[in-house]
């Protein structure tokens, strides 16, 4: 027998369906925003200015699809779609095709047709979609007699000149603005230079793993792969915080802190670490305000260089640039930078940046296997008894 109809399944169904026209909020802050219009005002303003003098009498200068390419540029410079060869090779790639569409297929309407199709197969080859660059190949269609006399001159004036200088404004700008861009997303620290993985990616999901997804789903995601891997790396440790929150730096931290001054000679920190056995000493003033740190890889680093530095002072020696924590952090804030940071101590520091404490790979390897432990005695507890 066939299936009964249910209207409520039914409406529920088109509910949800209405729903997906809903458009989904937009993270960026307003900060953000205001860089977008004030780049994009910048960048066509500029770029128009320069091609109307440089191209005097020359027509066209300028081109309509130059305002969506500033939308990508300076509205979502981190997207794939957004980077240099994006722009420079869609447009030109869009434009070559436009003009060999309208050359040869008498058509307009088909011609154009053919044209975009022509250049999204050709982008997606050469690895620069740009979706502006469909709207440079239906101008090279339709753009008119002056478009048409052009010929495959189009491709590079207007279209190479413009793309170049909206893409050098917004390399200004973007850079500026403190911008990633081109966009890359950090590099991990090779602390050991060989080709194992940093300590945080041989556990949990890998990039093996994420290749496997994104290739299975087959679709072309407005993402570079190395930013979707860094947001699931830190929502799995926004996870991890939700668990092991509760511990925070000033539970495990060790309060006798041993440190020393900067005028202090080497000599005299390096016993002093013999005498505590430590491998680091926060470096401080009479107020015991945080100035460097002092570790054994300090020690390595300055005989390898000048074996007559480490009979100098601390401050000869010492790291300024210093990661440190307060007491009210959540341990699992310093778990990246210990596994995959290299570090082994970091100080921790009240409001007027003095050291109150230390924690070490340690203390913290020590907490969290302390809650594992805590968490399967729970979970032992709630097993029914057979």
């Amino acid at each position: 027998m066939p299936a009964a109809f249910d209207p409520t399944a039914s409406v529920a169904e088109a509910r949800a369906w209405l729903r997906t026209f809903v458009p989904m909020p937009i993270a960026a802050s307003w900060r953000e925003r205001l860089k977008s219009c004030l780049g994009a005002l910048i960048g066509l303003a500029l770029t128009e200015w320069i091609c109307r003098q440089f191209l005097r009498g020359f027509n066209p200068w300028f081109i309509a699809p130059m305002g969506a390419s500033a939308v990508l540029l300076f509205g979502v410079p981190s997207s794939p779609l957004a980077q240099p060869w994006s722009i420079i090779g869609g447009n030109m790639v869009a434009a070559t095709v436009g003009v060999a569409c309208a050359k040869w297929i008498p058509d307009p309407g088909l011609a154009a047709g053919v044209a975009v199709a022509g250049a999204i197969a050709l982008m997606f080859q050469l690895r620069c979609v740009h979706p502006p660059s469909g709207a440079v190949a239906v101008t090279a269609v339709f753009g008119g007699p002056a478009v048409q006399a052009l010929g495959f001159g189009f491709v590079v004036i207007p279209v190479a000149i413009n793309s170049m200088l909206l893409l050098l404004t917004a390399l200004a700008f973007n850079n500026i603005a403190r911008r990633r861009y081109p966009h890359r997303p950090p590099e991990p620290a090779a602390q050991h230079h060989t080709r194992d993985l940093p300590p945080s990616k041989r556990v949990g999901f890998t990039r093996a793993d994420l290749d496997a997804v994104l290739a299975a789903r087959g679709e072309f995601l407005d993402i570079e792969e190395d930013d979707l891997e860094a947001i699931l790396v830190a929502a799995e440790l926004r996870a991890h915080s939700r668990r092991f929150g509760e511990v925070l730096c000033g539970d495990i931290m060790a309060r006798d802190v041993v440190s020393v001054r900067p005028g202090q000679l080497a000599a005299d920190a390096s016993a002093l670490m013999t005498r505590h056995h430590i491998k680091a000493l926060p470096v401080v003033d009479r107020q015991r305000r945080l100035l460097g740190i002092l570790t054994q890889s300090d020690f390595f680093r300055a005989y390898r260089v000048n074996s007559r530095r480490v009979n100098g002072a601390v401050r000869d020696l010492m790291t300024r640039a210093v990661v440190t924590a307060r007491a009210e952090d959540p341990i699992v804030s310093l778990a990246q930078a210990f596994s995959d940071g290299g570090l082994h101590h970091v100080p921790v520091l009240d409001d007027r940046n003095r050291v109150v404490g230390m924690v070490t790979q340690s203390d913290l390897v020590a907490a969290l296997l302390r809650q594992s432990d805590q968490a399967m005695d729970m979970a032992e507890a709630g097993k029914p008894r057979g």
